[in-house]
């Protein structure tokens, strides 16, 4: 792998004042504890994979990777603002894919490998739509930006070929942006998609609730941009399948917090201080 230099570098030059601690990386995928190397990218297509290596010899400074599930994590300890009395808390990202990064009594849950918290490829559907990771019916195969995408596709398909309405406007298949644009638009079949995505979404939450009764569960991803038309549904479901005694809070965390970005200065922060006391 060839990693290029320079920006870095000369950002470094430029501001001698600045001390560079080391960088940290957020990846779709959980890393192996002992070979620091990147285990498992489904929706990548990656297999085994060094990035540590090559970075850390380019940049000349240590490289910190992590889950990018996990990273949403740290930051929401780190710089979030839902985790005043909080020692449980988990970090749903959805995008192309669902993750979660779990923290239980102030600990980030990493398992013996480094690979726990893939609830994303828990089936939730028996026998359901194959997921890439080879497995049947998994929970991102219902609930991420890729899954509602198809709902909407599904829905248009019967009218495509016509002279009008959005069927043709969408003969190519849309992003998921293009779905929320709709939605904000009130088209229905946008609404309906994104419905029947919350659906899902809620279903894999109450399996997080039950199992684990965490304080807080953040929501993170474009998603949350129609949170008030869905968020309800979410809560719906997870409070119809969970009928455990948990109190635990659902919450939106606006894609302007950046919360993979500052979860890889949380990534370098933990090697100096560990965790911020919560409150």
């Amino acid at each position: 792998m060839q990693v290029r230099k320079p920006r870095l570098r000369n950002l470094i030059r430029m501001r001698p004042e600045m001390s560079c601690e080391g960088i940290g990386v957020s990846l779709p995928g959980p890393v192996d504890l002992v070979t620091q190397r990147l285990a498992f990218t489904p929706n990548l297509a990656w297999g085994d994979f060094d990035l540590k290596t090559p970075l850390e010899k380019a940049l000349g400074l240590p490289v910190e990777l992590e889950n990018a599930a996990n990273a949403c994590a740290l930051a929401e300890v780190w710089f979030g603002s839902h985790t005043e009395g909080v020692r449980n808390l988990v970090a749903v990202t959805v995008s192309e894919g669902i993750g979660t990064g779990i923290i239980l009594n102030h600990e980030l849950v990493r398992g013996s490998s480094g690979t726990a918290g893939e609830f994303g490829h828990s089936t939730i559907v028996e026998d359901g739509l194959e997921c890439r990771c080879g497995n049947r019916g998994c929970w991102e195969m219902y609930a991420s930006n890729s899954a509602a995408v198809r709902y909407y596709s599904l829905a248009v398909a019967p009218g495509r070929g016509s002279r009008s309405g959005t069927a043709v406007a969408h003969a190519v298949k849309p992003s998921f942006d293009d779905l929320l644009r709709l939605a904000e638009q009130n088209d229905p079949k946008a609404m309906e998609a994104l419905r029947r995505m919350a659906h899902y979404l809620g279903v894999g939450i109450a399996q997080l609730v039950s199992g684990l009764a965490p304080d807080v569960i953040t929501v993170i991803g474009e998603v949350t941009r129609v949170w008030p038309q869905i968020g309800s549904i979410v809560e719906e479901v997870v409070r119809q399948r969970s009928r455990t005694q948990a109190t635990t809070r659902i919450v939106p965390t606006a894609p302007s917090a950046q919360p993979r970005l500052r979860g890889t200065i949380a990534l370098v922060l933990q090697k100096h201080f560990w965790a911020p006391v919560f409150a």
